[in-house]
């Protein structure tokens, strides 16, 4: 989302020829193929330990600090794996997008009429505010000592992240479209009135 918003605020008239199918398709693959090997080295660190207690995890779904709470060796080398890994997932990706959001910002500065400013900024809002609420709750989530880890706050980030974060994207999309506005205005204009 960083690079197809950068082209397209920062070099509009390229856009087409810029994200073409193939630049689309490799990006797609190279976040598939990122988060698979993620994935994959997160599943290789957690469940080489020995699980002896309960397996049942006191989650709605199946993250990593839940399921390294049942383990019931020594898990200090996986929490170091996982922290390695999280750091260099979550590190790598948010520089590319912190340098692409640079890019943007700068040429958004640069345009002269203050509608295009306006118009470039909302377009950027969108997808930046999804990045932030799921980047600050992931970092939350895998970042922090194990010490700190409460099992209704690391429910509630869980759902932050992997619910709302998504839920938010279709949301803030439509409510840019001029017909969705629209309609809003007009349901809470008729609201209003047909109260009064």
């Amino acid at each position: 989302m960083g690079f197809d918003r950068y082209v397209a605020i920062c070099a509009p008239l390229h856009y087409a020829s810029r994200m073409n199918l193939t630049l689309c398709a490799q990006l797609v693959g190279t976040s598939f193929l990122s988060g698979s090997l993620f994935g994959l080295g997160m599943t290789l660190v957690i469940f080489h330990l020995p699980f002896c207690s309960s397996h049942e995890i006191q989650h709605f779904f199946c993250d990593t600090p839940p399921v390294l709470s049942l383990a019931c060796g020594d898990t200090g080398l996986s929490e170091l794996g996982i922290l390695i890994l999280s750091l260099l997932v979550l590190m790598v990706s948010f520089s590319l997008i912190a340098v692409s959001y640079t890019y943007i910002l700068a040429a958004i500065l640069r345009l002269s009429s203050t509608e295009g400013r306006k118009k470039a900024f909302s377009t950027c809002a969108s997808p930046l505010t999804v990045v932030v609420v799921h980047y600050g709750c992931a970092s939350f989530m895998y970042l922090r000592p194990k010490a700190s880890h409460s099992l209704q706050r690391d429910q509630l980030i869980a759902v932050t992240y992997t619910v709302v974060a998504p839920l938010l994207n279709p949301i803030i999309y439509s409510l840019r479209n001029r017909a969705v506005q629209t309609a809003l205005r007009n349901s809470f204009q008729g609201g209003l009135l047909g109260k009064g």
